[in-house]
């Protein structure tokens, strides 16, 4: 029996019909040549041999009397195979778009809570001969990183499915359920636990405050400059209330090109990844008619788990950067992202300590529950101020080739949460080479057709990005050739000249999509 963290918990109290709180992968397998088989069946005996590996597709929730606190994780020894791992055969011809529509429609559905909180598809009938293979899993018991760590559980490095060893019997229990008096002093036993640890962690948490206070101090802007300090977001149609229908699709790049764009123009690869979204929701809105005066802003989630840490729950906080969508001046405007996203990681690894603090409240469940239900009913996400406008995620993925059941993975594509006040969410994650981009959205707000037309503003951001001038300089000296053997500080510090070659294009068109 283990308790939830209050942040894994708050992934079940913020759920509702219309905001369904479970993150997914669609993934396209490449079978093996000649392959006669029936792969629906390969999955699912492939497993059935592997549930023991992973808590996550094991256990099921057992909630608090009276939900007077978090609810637990139990171990379930009745797992009905035939129901978790189901199989989809797309109509012709069995586009990428049927697909995608697929997967929007298969995402809005709920989990059942009585089961272990995930479930996965094969999905057969696409016009190229492969395959697809969706998961979904509760964010409750996942985050981004932690759904890395059971790809490496479920998938095999090379064609030949790995042997494990089986799992151990296991010994009857005479209870289905456990007591409500079992219950009740294991939430009282994890309190007192949570708040021990909250009293020890006291003088680290200052330590922390005071430095993350010295860090923004340092980042205050020079009179005339851009601040680092962002207000609150302007209101656009991406924050307001959303319904339980979806719009999905997706997009893949070279990740080594991106990252050698990165460093010709002084960014990051997420820098690059910012500016694509900056560009690309400003030229939607403003198609529209709809773009703000002021600058959009992006809730971005920061991992806070530790190195080596695979423990299958939540360890993630969020930052706000500035898209800086006020700026026409593309190398400005890059540096503007680029120094909002540099200042919030800063300021989150100085409070990294104190971010990932669980504090145990009592009653949480029902009032988050209500709240939740309040925000969506009434409206409000439309009339409240909005701390960001869309969701931006960055989550690093498995850098091998990937197998399951001995085809070949070729793409992993994200498939995450949008929510009330963020009807859109842009996540994207890297895999063997190739940056996978996902776009889910509440289809109200962003209809599938706008949904592509989005991706194809991406793809046109990324060739404006490519035609940026290269940072990269040599010194020059000012001095005549004969009068200096070497250049003066001065000098260097005056006079640069832009040089570097333009790398190819860092995006294929007509190849980057996995129709």
């Amino acid at each position: 029996m283990d308790q939830l963290s209050s942040m894994d918990a708050s992934f079940l109290h913020l759920e509702t019909p219309e905001t369904p709180m479970h993150v997914g992968s669609l993934m396209i397998f490449d079978l093996p040549e000649g392959y006669q088989g029936d792969y629906y069946e390969d999955v699912k005996e492939m497993l059935g041999k592997r549930l023991h590996l992973s808590a996550l597709l094991n256990r099921k929730l057992a909630q608090m009397p009276f939900q007077l606190a978090e609810p637990v994780w139990i171990e379930d020894d009745d797992i009905e195979l035939d129901y978790h791992v189901r199989t989809v055969t797309l109509r012709r011809p069995g586009t990428m778009a049927q697909l995608e529509q697929l997967v929007a429609r298969l995402h809005a559905s709920l989990l059942d809570r009585s089961r272990p909180l995930w479930e996965m598809y094969v999905i057969d009938g696409l016009e190229n001969g492969q395959v697809a293979f969706y998961t979904k899993a509760h964010h409750s018991g996942v985050d981004g990183k932690a759904g890395v760590e059971l790809a490496k559980v479920l998938y095999d490095v090379s064609p030949k499915m790995r042997e494990v060893p089986p799992p151990r019997r296991k010994r009857a229990t005479a209870q289905y359920q456990l007591g409500v008096t079992e219950l009740l002093q294991a939430a009282a036993n994890n309190a007192a636990q949570q708040y021990r640890k909250l009293a020890e962690l006291l003088p680290t948490a200052a330590k922390a405050l005071g430095t993350a206070a010295t860090v923004m101090a340092s980042q205050r802007s020079q009179k005339g400059e851009r601040s680092l300090s962002l207000g609150l977001a302007p209101k656009t149609v991406f924050n307001d209330s959303i319904t339980n229908q979806r719009s999905y699709s997706t997009m893949s790049l070279p990740l080594a090109d991106i990252k050698v764009l990165g460093k010709r123009v002084g960014g990051t690869v997420n820098t690059i990844v910012m500016a694509m979204c900056s560009i690309a929701l400003q030229r939607f809105l403003a198609e529209r008619g709809l773009l703000p005066k002021e600058a959009l802003i992006a809730m971005v989630p920061v991992s806070l788990r530790a190195e080596g840490d695979k423990a299958m729950n939540n360890q993630v906080s969020a930052v706000r950067v500035d898209l800086a969508t006020d700026i026409d001046d593309l190398p400005t405007r890059f540096k503007a992202i680029h120094a909002s996203s540099e200042a919030a990681k800063a300021v989150v690894r100085e409070l990294k300590p104190v971010l990932g603090v669980d504090v145990p409240i009592t009653g949480s469940p029902w009032l988050m529950t209500g709240l939740a239900s309040l925000l969506g009913r009434s409206n409000l996400a439309s009339r409240m101020p909005a701390a960001g406008n869309v969701l931006i995620s960055n989550v690093p993925g498995p850098g091998q080739q990937l197998y399951m059941a001995g085809a070949r993975m070729v793409h992993y594509f994200p498939v995450s949460i949008p929510y009330h006040g963020s009807a859109l969410n842009i996540t994207v994650h890297s895999y063997t080479g190739l940056l996978e981009f996902g776009l889910t959205a509440c289809r109200r707000v962003l209809s599938q057709d706008e949904s592509y037309e989005m991706i194809e503003h991406l793809r046109a951001a990324l060739r404006e990005i490519e035609a940026l001038p290269s940072v990269e300089a040599e010194i020059v000296e000012l001095q005549p050739a004969a009068q200096a053997k070497a250049p003066s500080a001065t000098a260097a510090s005056v006079t640069v000249i832009q040089t570097g070659e333009v790398p190819p294009a860092v995006a294929n068109d007509k190849a980057s999509r996995a129709s």
